[in-house]
This record gives C-alpha cells, sequence and structure tokens, in this order.
C-alpha cells in the first residue's frame, strides 16, 4: 500500500494528522465535494517538467489558483514548462496521476524534483493533501508539514502563484 510509508514517516516524525477516506477522485473538481467539511488549504499539485526534460517541478497550489505554466517558467528561471509523463511521475516521485502529493518526495531520494511552493499556503493554519493516494485526504497544521518539507531535504521555493 503506497500510503503506508507517509503514515509511518508522519508518526516518526511526531506530525499529528487526520484521515479523510473518500472514493477515488482524480481531479480537484472530483475532490471537492469531499473537502467541504475540512477547513485547510486545499492544494492542486503539478507534476511538471522543463522543455529539455532534464528538470522536474512539483508545484503546490491553492486548488483555485490559476498556474500560467509561461509565467511561472519565468520566476523559476527556467524554459517552457509542461506536465510530466506518467511514466515520469512514477519514476521521480513514485507516484500516479491524480495522486499526486508533496508526500511523493519521501520517494525522491536523489532530491532531483525541485519544489514550488504558492506563497498563500504560508498563511493557512491547516493544510490538506492526499498521502501518494486519491482514496484519503490528510489534514495536519502547516508547521508539521513544513517539518516534513525540511525532513525530505529539498529546497524549497515559495512564490505567489495567483
Amino acid at each position: 500500500m503506497p500510503d503506508r510509508a507517509v503514515y509511518c514517516l508522519l508518526d516518526e516524525l511526531g506530525i499529528a494528522y487526520e484521515r479523510v477516506d473518500h472514493p477515488p477522485v482524480a481531479t480537484v473538481e472530483e475532490a471537492e465535494a469531499h473537502w467541504a467539511t475540512i477547513d485547510a488549504f486545499h492544494a492542486k499539485n503539478l507534476f511538471l517538467r522543463n522543455k529539455k526534460g532534464d528538470r522536474h517541478y512539483l508545484v503546490v497550489a491553492g486548488h483555485r489558483t490559476p498556474v500560467d505554466l509561461k509565467r511561472l517558467a519565468g520566476l523559476v528561471g527556467d524554459d517552457r514548462l509542461s506536465f510530466g509523463s506518467p511514466e515520469r511521475l512514477l519514476a521521480h516521485l513514485g507516484l500516479t496521476p491524480g495522486a499526486v502529493s508533496p508526500f511523493g518526495l519521501i520517494n525522491d531520494r536523489d532530491h532531483r524534483v525541485r519544489v514550488v511552493i504558492d506563497a498563500a499556503l504560508r498563511e493557512a493554519e491547516r493544510v490538506a493533501f492526499h498521502p501518494n493516494v486519491n482514496t484519503a485526504t490528510l489534514v495536519l497544521a502547516r508547521e508539521d508539514f513544513e517539518r516534513f518539507l525540511a525532513w525530505s531535504g529539498h529546497g524549497v521555493r515559495y512564490l505567489t502563484l495567483a
């Protein structure tokens, strides 16, 4: 079960979380119905690659925040960005489409994926993400999420994406 590693790591780090189970959801639109009672920063998580395919990005944006890939490429100082293929997603984060999550960083031990997070997340008290499967949502304190990011060893860039 791919999410088991997430729960084990959060427990090991002493990070408290709430788990909300729901039917499989592949898009933000499908997930919104299940988020109605969850008071947290909800995100869309985008796995992107540059034109050459030699740099990959995990972009965490507010679920209603439009992400202009051309503008984002300029912000990160890269050439054209596009969505990474399911094969690249699996190879770099160990995830499948519909289950993209920052928790996939546990599978990127070589730190090849660059992390970009919407600066609006820093205003949230609680954040919500899939535990690497799209049949549940985990809710945790933003400070604890930042502790997870620090543990991952990935450099994180907070950018204004709206």
